[in-house]
This record gives C-alpha cells, structure tokens and sequence, in this order.
C-alpha cells in the first residue's frame, strides 16, 4: 500500500470499507432470514402434520383401516410426504415406502411417545421430518420438502452478493471522488510549484473560500513573494556589482595592453607578469559580462522573425568557422519567432563551449519539432558523462574536460546561460551522446515556428 499514491490509498480504504460493511451487512441479513424462514416453514410443517396424524388416528380407529387409503386420503399435497409405522411394518400411499429416511435415533424417541423434529436430506434434497407418536402401536411422520426454500436461500444468497460488490465499488467511486476533490488544493500547489521551477515567479495559488485551506494558499503565495525578491534583489545585486565592476576592469584593460605592447623592453620574468595579469583581467572582463548576460536573462524574451540559419552562419564566421557548419534538416523553415540576442549567446556560448572542451565543433544542426525549434551543436570531444549531464548546466559548474584543462579561461557559466535563455523561450537544454563519438547540444525553442 506504500508504495500506491495517496489518492490510490483512500479509494482502496473505501473499497475495503464498504466491502466489509457490506459483507457484514449481506451475512447478517442472510443468517436472520435464513433463520425466520426455516422457523416459519417448521412452525407450518408441524401444524399441518399435528392435523394430519389426527386425520391418520381417526382412521385406523376403524375395525379394518386400509392404511393405504388412509394416507391417500390426507391432503399433503406435492410438497409433503407421509409415512407410518404401524405394528413394525411402514407404510405410504405410494410404494416407496423409504423407511431408511427415517434416522434411528428420531424413531426410537417418537416411538417413546415424543413427538420430534428434524432437517434431513433425503436423496440429496433437504427435508424437514416432523414425527408425532400416534399410539404405542403406530408412529406417524410427515416429511417436507425443503427444496423450494433452499433454492430462495440461494437466490437469497447472489442477490446480498451482488448488492456487497456494488456497494464496495460505489465505495469505491465515492472514494475517488473525495480524494480528487480534496487533492483538488494540493494538484494546484503542484502546478504552481512546477512553474516556479521553470522560472515563472509570477505565479500565486488563488485564494480559496475553504477555510481550513486558506492558510495553506497565503503561506504559499507568501513563501513565493519572498522568494522571488530574494532572487530579484540577488540578480540586482550582481547587475550592480557587474556595471560597477565595469569602469576599473576597462581602466585595468587599457593598463594591461599597455604593458603587454612593451613586454619586449621589460625583462623575461616581468613580461610574464605582465601576461599573466592580462590573461586574468580578459577572464575577469567575461566573468563580468557573463554576470551580467544572466542578470539580464530573468527578463522576458523578446520575440521578433529572424533567419536562425542566417544567424548561425553569422555567428560562425565572427569565430572564424566555416559556414557550411550550419545545416538545416530538410523542408525546415529557418525562419523562427525568437529573442535575436539570446538566440545569437546561446549559439556563441555553445560554439565557445565545443571549441574549448570538445575537440571543436563539427555540425550546427536546425530542426523543428512541431512547433518547436530545435538547434543542436555538435562537438568532437569525448562526450559529457551521463551523471554531469544536468549539473554542467548550473552556475559556476565546469564538467570533467574542463577539470582536465587546467589552462582554459572558463567562467563556468556559458552553459548556465544558454540554459536560462532556452527557458525564457520557455524551452529547455540538454546534452547527449552524437552517433559517432562526441557531445550533442540540444536547444528547445517551443513555440518559435508557427
């Protein structure tokens, strides 16, 4: 059961609950009338065989009774059959005289001058066997066919079982309905949950009229307010400390292209000073932009009609790549509805990232999906190891080629922003194997091709 879902759990608690209930209520009803049945049926049985053996006695009274014609006399009808024992020998209106139906124990008490009652079954029938003493010489017994009433037992019977199933799978439905109205509160607190980790903080449950679930949709609604200005005052804080860091990198820049022009009259261990302090002023310039570039992508994307393949070859060419990198599926319109600037970063950031960490790139690849746009980049590396494939994509997280080039000046967070500009497309980035060895970079734009 621990490992069904709650709304499983509570309809297979009401199942079993109404099934027991049920099952409870089906035996009872059946035993009580059972009971008052078999009693009224013996109530009649003995009434009529008390009139009978009176008809008997007052029959064998005569100087020369014809038993025979004294039984068939008695209106029994169908369902009962008489049978007397008369000077040791047994006699019955017809020529069965089944004598052997009679148990021993049952005659020897009605022939003590005890009248006796008791449930057989004769020739695999139920029966009811009434015994009244008539004089020490003569035992009537009348016996009553239970059949009838054992074939309402048994219609009795499917009936109460058909009510208990149906009752335990309305108990069932009734239980399904409660849990998905009840968990109507927790689903929305799901789904809001969900947008929120896709970046939509604007996001709030709406004020219910429950009262016991008010509390539940203000805290949450609280919960995410702060939430979202702690993350608006961090993405300002790092735009501010990136725009002031601005000015002395640039004034450091200038003073390091200067040192850098002169390193041929400075001395060997100066002049590699001199580069190094260049080489880290550059990375710190991209760590600065890059900072930047992620403060500014919690902002909605701007839409606009742009050729990503021209694009693409745009890009390639400011890096110094062939153009043929670029190749577009077949019957595949180029032409998307998306933010020119970020399509244009997620592409320098993934070809930056191929050309660093993967053997450089070997194919730009557009595509759509529906009405998606997808771009791949394609690398010649040894491919992402499955457990890094999500974190790569985090903040200041550089994956095991980048450990393993102790000399690249990455920032760990070109990744980081090609995935928040897929979801200001409301897409997502990811990475898996390319046939023939090597990475695959894979953007989703939804809703960029109509």
């Amino acid at each position: 059961m621990r490992r069904l879902g709650l709304r499983a759990r509570v309809t297979a608690g009401f199942a079993v609950g109404a099934a027991l209930l049920a099952a409870s209520m089906a035996l009872i009803s059946y035993d009580l009338t059972r009971r008052s049945l078999l009693d009224e049926r013996e109530r009649t049985a003995v009434r009529a065989a008390y009139f009978d053996a009176a008809v008997v006695r007052t029959g064998l009274d005569t100087e020369r009774p014809d038993v025979v014609e004294v039984l068939r006399s008695l209106d029994t009808g169908s369902a009962r059959r008489p049978l007397l024992h008369l000077d040791g020998s047994w006699y019955a209106r017809t020529a069965e005289t089944a004598a052997t139906g009679v148990p021993e124990a049952l005659h020897q008490r009605v022939r003590t001058g005890q009248p006796a009652v008791q449930r057989v079954r004769l020739a695999g029938q139920p029966t009811l066997l009434v015994g009244v003493p008539l004089s020490d010489r003569a035992t009537y017994y009348e016996l009553t066919s239970l059949r009838e009433l054992e074939e309402t037992f048994q219609v009795l019977a499917l009936a109460l079982t058909a009510v208990a199933i149906m009752v335990a799978g309305s108990g069932a439905a009734f239980g399904w309905y409660v849990t998905r109205h009840s968990l109507r509160p927790l689903t929305a607190v799901a789904d809001a949950a969900e947008k929120i980790a896709a970046g939509d903080f604007a996001t709030r449950l709406t004020p219910t009229t429950d009262p016991d679930l008010t509390r539940l949709s203000t805290s949450f609604n609280d919960m995410v307010d702060q939430l979202a200005g702690r993350i608006e005052r961090d993405r300002r804080f790092a735009a501010d400390v990136s725009h002031e860091l601005r000015s002395p990198l640039q004034t450091l820049s200038a003073a390091a292209s200067v040192l850098t022009r002169r390193r041929d009259h400075h001395d060997e261990r100066t002049a590699t000073a001199a580069g190094l302090v260049a080489d880290e002023i550059d990375r710190f310039q991209q760590l600065v932009n890059d900072l930047i570039e992620l403060a500014r992508a919690d902002q909605p994307a701007h839409r606009e009609h742009v050729d990503v393949a021209a694009l693409a070859r745009e890009v390639c060419r400011a890096r110094a790549l062939p153009e043929d990198l670029v190749r577009v599926e077949p019957d595949t319109r180029t032409g998307w509805r998306v933010d020119r600037r970020r399509t244009e970063q997620l592409l320098v950031n993934l070809l930056d990232n191929a050309d660093r960490y993967g053997g450089g790139p070997v194919a730009v690849r557009l595509s759509v999906d529906g009405g998606t746009g997808v771009v791949e980049v394609d690398d010649a590396g040894a491919g992402v190891p499955e457990e890094d494939r999500d974190s790569i994509f985090d903040r200041f997280v550089r994956g095991r080629a980048a450990h393993a080039r102790a000399g690249t000046d990455g920032t760990g967070l070109g990744l980081a922003i090609v995935a928040q500009h897929a979801a200001a497309h409301g897409g997502r980035a990811t990475v898996g194997d390319r046939p023939g060895g090597g990475a695959r970079f894979r953007v989703e734009l939804p809703g960029s091709v109509e």
